[in-house]
């Protein structure tokens, strides 16, 4: 009777870290979908301004200096 106990929660224990994989690989696929979002974004807006840092807190914008400004 022991065992079995135990042997059903082993199997039950197998089956949640079986869930775990497969939600780890879900999330994994949406941490690339938002990296390709960001890298999208990232080329609209230097399409539009140039190559400029943005500050996201405020959306305010600076030229980068380029080697040969300096």
């Amino acid at each position: 009777q022991r065992q079995m106990c135990i042997r059903d929660r082993l199997s039950e224990l197998l089956r949640t870290l079986g869930v775990l994989d497969v939600q780890k690989m879900n999330i994994h696929d949406k941490v690339k979908e938002v990296s390709t979002q960001i890298e999208v974004t990232k080329k609209e807006l230097e399409d539009e301004y140039g190559q400029v840092n943005i500050d996201l807190t405020d959306g305010s914008y600076a030229e980068i200096e380029k080697e040969d400004d300096k």
